[in-house]
């Protein structure tokens, strides 16, 4: 095992450690490898977040950040990295829809997931409805139409907070993310 030496850096004029030195402000932290690691044994359903491009087309990506915020308001907390279409038009609309994918919907979340394929090629071969204007995948585990409270960047992605204004949830059983992978949830065993 490594010895790990924490050696004091200068303090930051204008932060919490200016009189002096703060272990968890001041390291430098875990290399990005070390965090994806970490990051990969995180568990999330998959979820295709969609919304409207400037010129009314749907536009889609694949996302596995997505958690409930408040329920009072309904609010969702969905993260897309920041070079996205998707986060563009969800931005510029103001709006996004989120659907929630079935475990036999893999092929979805992969085709949504490729950045080489465009926009319009994402949504072929999935039934899409319009709900309040905004394309959701018809037969997900379930979907939200959302409108964008507030959208904020942290690192490579920004964190979006949508107030639900409209709801459906299907049967089914969720496609899941773990270890860089998709994964279903074991069938339910009855003694």
């Amino acid at each position: 095992m490594a010895d790990l030496t924490l050696v004091p850096r200068q303090p930051r004029p204008d932060g919490p450690s200016a009189a002096g030195w703060d272990t968890l402000r001041d390291e430098p932290g875990p290399d990005t490898v070390r965090c994806l690691g970490l990051y990969a044994k995180l568990t999330a359903g998959v979820t295709v977040v969609t919304a409207l491009d400037g010129t009314g087309l749907p536009t889609g990506m694949t996302v596995s950040a997505l958690t409930s915020l408040s329920a009072r308001p309904p609010l969702v907390l969905a993260c897309l990295r920041g070079t996205s279409r998707t986060l563009t038009a969800l931005k510029q609309q103001g709006a996004f829809a989120v659907s929630l994918l079935t475990d036999h919907q893999r092929s979805v979340a992969e085709l949504f997931a490729d950045t080489s394929v465009p926009p319009a090629r994402r949504f072929e071969g999935s039934p899409v409805r319009r709900v309040l204007g905004l394309p959701v995948l018809a037969d997900a585990l379930a979907w939200s139409v959302c409108l964008v409270e507030d959208v904020r960047p942290y690192g490579d992605h920004h964190a979006v907070v949508g107030r639900v204004m409209a709801v459906e949830v299907n049967g089914g059983r969720p496609l899941l993310w773990h270890d860089r992978a998709f994964h279903a949830l074991p069938a339910a065993t009855t003694d």
